[in-house]
């Protein structure tokens, strides 16, 4: 049962599962439900997709979760990015609207699917890693921005494209002034009315006396309000022919059977944005999923997770669906609607599934701008405005990988932003493990410690030269260190001890090692010895292993304090306790 656990999860909390965990994950279905109904139409709108392929990726794909995922509270389906990135990828290789386009974004489904699963099946959860926050949030930051660009289109009920932020703001320069009144009476104030429910409606309704539970689910509703009344006012004014796009004819019933294309040169065309989809898809999943369990004092196992996420993706392709990930709004209500487990998504994915055989003809009248607006919503609250500043007054490093990502992203579109932001992240790690932080250090007057000379009050002796080494040697900064002792070396000519601290060297590679040789053969060359303090056990094994401790001209000492004891007795000082010397000094 254990071994069946660890990959099939729903073996773990089905076991405890009973009527209180049912009731609280139907009531918890039940308000995601009436929220991802709309959300699933806007998002498979702004993938370029039909609007009830989004429903379809919201029924299998939960269930399938359901078995496979570790999150009791991740709520999977449509997100925004993923389906912005869908629209930029499917868009590369067929036109919007075309049975190419479905059949690019169902492969892409499959793939991402495919992906994600090899991975989790190889426990590479750790490429996530390959992301830094600052790159995350840049890239999350310009894609709110793109995608609430390409909407306001839909708000104007104009014809209006672009890949890219320039593009798209030149291209709605262009068409502004054949803006659709009634389109924009339509888009404004549903786009105002969603602003106001997600910020202001729940204050107002409590202070009239209703309760948290009540208050929280019609806020919840405010999606389907505004999709009602719309749908209302299209009927009772006519807007239809008035020039106000309509969703049309959905059609009604469970979703079909789909396959993926075989096609090797499309498949070929893909791979490179299905792999974008899948990291950034389970990186924003993760991070959710962890931020809710942790809330509950729960775990979650992003190997598995992998996994789950995968089977969800594989399940949305053989539904015709496109990819999906956990996202954060959805998931957050599903946890604040009191969730207890993963089925309550299997009970959203019912509930989905009932919409599209019973719901389907009451949403033709349904305008396309409300669907935007509820993009529109839905986005901007993912756009941060505060980070740079942090970033800026915390890490100036950080900070040029979050605006290079933001820039490249909105001007280059979101495949290349998320490469970039990729790329210049790595570049700025390996600058800064290039050039590790060391420092000459000395005693702090009557203890045993040692600190930077530049930081502390502490006293040295002009024969030992004290040097704290704060990262692991490796072939980034090994020739960098090399440098630094021999110029430290080279400013005290009357130097005849060198001890390195390595207190914080958790490794020492090949590169590391040659570089230590070279110093220690320079420095024996100057009748200057050279010791080591504070060597860790793995390192020392590592080193036994070589010539390097026959050869050192020095010692290895257990302890700096102990090294620095020792060898600033030399030149007559035997005679000085070591703390009257340091008075002396200060």
């Amino acid at each position: 049962m254990n071994a069946l656990s660890r990959y099939f999860p729903i073996f773990e909390w089905g076991r405890t599962y009973d009527r209180t965990v049912l009731s609280n994950d139907i009531m918890a279905a039940v308000i995601v439900t009436i929220m991802l109904i709309p959300q699933s139409l806007a998002y498979a709108l702004l993938a370029g997709l039909p609007p009830v392929v989004g429903l379809y990726a919201s029924i299998l794909p939960l269930v399938l979760y359901a078995i496979f995922g570790t999150s009791r509270t991740l709520a999977v389906g449509p997100v925004a990015v993923v389906s912005l990135m869908t629209a930029s990828a499917a868009g590369a290789v067929a036109d919007q609207g075309t049975a190419q386009y479905l059949e690019a974004a169902v492969t892409l489904a499959a793939l991402s699917g495919v992906m994600l699963a090899i991975l989790g099946l190889l426990r590479a959860g750790f490429l996530a890693n390959l992301l830094s926050h600052p790159v995350i949030s840049g890239f999350i930051t310009a894609s709110g921005i793109l995608i609430a660009t390409s909407q306001i289109k839909h708000i104007l009920g104009v014809q209006a494209g672009g890949d890219n932020w320039p593009d798209m703001l030149g291209s709605l320069a262009n068409v502004v002034t054949d803006t659709n009144p009634w389109t924009l009476v339509v888009g404004v104030p549903a786009t105002l009315f969603l602003f106001w429910v997600r910020s202001g409606a729940k204050p107002a309704l409590m202070a009239m006396g209703l309760p948290k539970r009540a208050t929280e689910m019609t806020t919840k509703a405010g999606p389907v309000a505004a999709v009602a009344v719309t749908i209302l006012a299209v009927l009772a004014f006519d807007l239809d022919e008035r020039g106000v796009n309509l969703v049309g004819a959905i059609p009604q019933g469970l979703p079909p059977f789909a396959v993926p294309s075989t096609d090797l040169s499309l498949i070929e065309k893909l791979w490179v944005p299905a792999l974008l989809i899948s990291i950034i898809g389970f990186v924003e999943s993760v991070s959710v999923a962890q931020t809710l369990a942790a809330k509950r004092r729960q775990r979650i196992a992003p190997d598995q997770e992998l996994i789950g996420l995968g089977a969800a993706n594989i399940a949305s392709a053989f539904s015709g669906g496109y990819p999906v990930t956990g996202g954060f709004a959805r998931s957050a209500v599903n946890f604040d609607a009191g969730a207890q487990t993963p089925a309550a998504g299997a009970y959203t994915a019912a509930g989905i599934a009932l919409a599209t055989l019973f719901l389907t003809p009451l949403l033709f009248s349904l305008p396309i701008a409300t669907l935007a607006a509820t993009i529109i919503v839905a986005v901007l609250s993912l756009v941060d405005l505060k980070t740079p500043g942090r970033l800026w007054r915390y890490s100036k490093a950080d900070f040029t990988a979050h605006i290079a990502t933001i820039s490249i992203t909105l001007l280059a579109g979101v495949e290349l932003g998320v490469i970039a932001g990729v790329a210049v992240g790595l570049l700025l790690y390996l600058w800064r493990a290039s050039r590790p932080h060391a420092a000459i250090v000395g005693r702090v007057p009557e203890t045993e410690h040692f600190r930077n000379v530049d930081r502390h009050k502490v006293f040295t002796v002009p024969h030992v030269l004290s040097i704290r080494i704060d990262e692991s040697l490796t072939y980034l900064n090994a020739r960098w260190l090399e440098e630094y002792v021999l110029e430290r070396v080279a400013e005290r000519p009357k130097l005849r001890h060198v001890i390195l601290m390595c207190s914080a060297v958790n490794e020492i590679d090949a590169s590391g090692l040659e570089s230590l040789e070279a110093i220690n053969h320079r420095l024996a060359d100057g009748a200057i010895g050279l010791h080591l303090s504070e060597v860790k056990g793995p390192v020392t094994d590592r080193l036994k292993r070589t010539h390097f401790l026959d050869q050192l001209n020095g010692r290895v000492f257990l302890s700096q304090d102990r090294a620095f004891a020792e060898l600033a007795r030399d030149d007559g000082l035997d005679t000085a306790p070591i703390d009257d010397l340091a008075r002396g000094m200060i």
